[in-house]
């Protein structure tokens, strides 16, 4: 295809999506998750038209019940007359990049209603919990026309701190009984939720739960948004309107308080940053394949000749040096 045919498959595209065409959304989406050059396109094109809806990222340790709960928010947001994109982050296998994609099945009921549309995929290996591409996704549905967008990650416990850069709103979902896993969540998490939920409140142990994350917000490092600590029993929806009154209210909190401007600055420098990041580690692996000094890098590492971070800072001379040329 040539570049005038990608430009204008873009455009059609990208106009078709905000005028509400799903078909035009799905095929924006797979572009945009293949990176090719007409999802970059399009992901420029609709970002003018982006800022609208509500992006809502649902993270936590794994077995917290994340996805009965996106599920349970999705039905209570519909009953609210809202319209509602969900985007499942599946974990990725190492060695095709594939992904279960179980939340498409576990969220079933949802797919029928057509104020919903439900988008799984694979975390293609990224340790933060999101794909490179969940932000230009989330960015897709905002553009066509969704109220909320919800974004579920994989529940890689403290390493899932990226979730904060794709999405304005961040639940952190703890479980009664998991008091190593919320300790364990104040080096990464605990720093970027804006709301804490312990859910399947009706076991044992839930206000133990409470308990410990009100320990840990009081020693964090918190700006001017105190995030708040609910309970919730996703199965029966039990406190899931309770949790997006606050999701409402941290919205607008990001947009209309005096902490407004600075909040979405800081939102676009972590947005910046983490792309930046995820580019730089592609085309790092990409270079380094064709690195002459790889090679022989390794052979001394390999005997001890070299230690890996000497070897590290050497190809890293390199690859600057190829990319200078």
């Amino acid at each position: 295809m040539s570049n005038s045919e990608i430009v204008s498959r873009a455009e059609d595209l990208s106009k078709r999506l905000l005028n509400g065409d799903r078909r035009a959304l799905s095929r924006a989406i797979s572009l945009v998750e293949s990176d090719s050059e007409a999802g970059k396109l399009i992901s420029a094109a609709i970002y003018p038209h982006t800022g609208n809806a509500q992006i809502v990222g649902v993270t936590g340790s794994a077995g917290a019940g994340k996805s009965t709960l996106v599920g349970s928010i999705a039905r209570e947001e519909r009953r609210r007359d809202r319209t509602i994109g969900i985007i499942a982050v599946d974990p990725s296998s190492p060695f095709s990049n594939g992904a279960i994609l179980g939340d498409r099945i576990r969220m079933q009921d949802l797919t029928g209603d057509s104020g919903v549309f439900l988008r799984s995929m694979a975390s293609r290996g990224n340790l933060g919990g999101l794909s490179e591409t969940a932000t230009a996704v989330a960015d897709l549905l905002d553009a066509a026309g969704f109220d909320v967008v919800l974004i579920e990650t994989v529940g890689a416990g403290q390493d899932e701190v990226e979730v904060a850069n794709a999405a304005g709103t961040t639940v952190l979902v703890a479980n009664p009984g998991a008091g190593d896993d919320v300790q364990s969540m104040k080096a990464g998490l605990m720093e970027v939720a804006q709301i804490m939920v312990v859910n399947k409140a009706d076991l044992a142990g839930a206000d133990t739960a409470v308990g410990q994350l009100r320990s840990l917000l009081a020693i964090a490092d918190l700006g001017a948004w105190k995030p708040p600590i609910l309970k919730t029993i996703a199965s029966s929806g039990e406190g899931v309107p309770e949790l997006i009154d606050k999701i409402d209210e941290h919205q607008i909190f990001m947009t209309e308080s005096e902490h407004a401007e600075e909040e979405r600055r800081a939102h676009a420098r972590r947005q910046i940053m983490a792309l930046s990041r995820a580019i730089l580690h592609r085309e790092t692996i990409a270079a380094a394949a064709n690195a002459t000094a790889l090679d022989e890098l390794t052979q001394q590492v390999a005997v001890r000749g070299l230690d890996p971070r000497s070897a590290a800072i050497e190809l890293v001379a390199e690859l600057r040096s190829l990319w200078s040329d």
